[in-house]
């Protein structure tokens, strides 16, 4: 699966994003290698990634990551604390076969929640190798991404 084209280029202005990890080698195994994130900066303490077009910078900060709490929805135990994109649909389906392919252990495996629903959504959910949660959707209209 190639990157995603870059948010800003559609007229969206790049997140960032800073959060805690326990070994910086498995954050650029699990974001560069798995992910296809392109890295930039970088310390010994910290890596930034090219996260879609966002900045994603990982620290290093064992103490701080823990898993978080969850609650529910659409049936399913949602951690309260993650963070992902919304991917294409095309996109997401390459991404969901390439994460089972390596034999990624999901929080919420791949699936369509809010069926019929005006939310109607492709998500999975997964952790870094650092406990961090990340959940991955997609629309099959993307005008509905906000729709009540």
């Amino acid at each position: 699966m190639s990157q995603a084209p870059s948010p800003h280029a559609r007229g969206l202005q790049p997140f960032h994003l800073a959060f805690p990890v326990t070994s910086l080698a498995n954050a650029r195994a699990f974001y560069g290698d798995l992910l296809g994130c392109a890295e930039g900066r970088s310390s010994p303490e910290w890596v930034d990634f090219d996260f879609f077009g966002h900045q994603l910078v990982a620290h290093l900060a064992p103490d701080e990551v823990s898993r978080a709490a969850v609650n529910a929805v659409d049936g399913d135990d949602v951690p309260v604390r993650h963070f992902g994109v919304v991917l294409s649909m095309d996109d997401w389906h390459a991404l969901a076969e390439r994460l089972k392919a390596a034999g990624t252990r999901f929080i919420i495996e791949p699936h369509i929640r809010f069926k019929g629903e005006v939310g109607e959504q492709a998500t999975m959910f997964f952790l870094d190798p650092c406990g961090n949660a990340l959940e991955f959707k997609a629309f099959r209209d993307i005008g509905r991404l906000f729709a009540k």
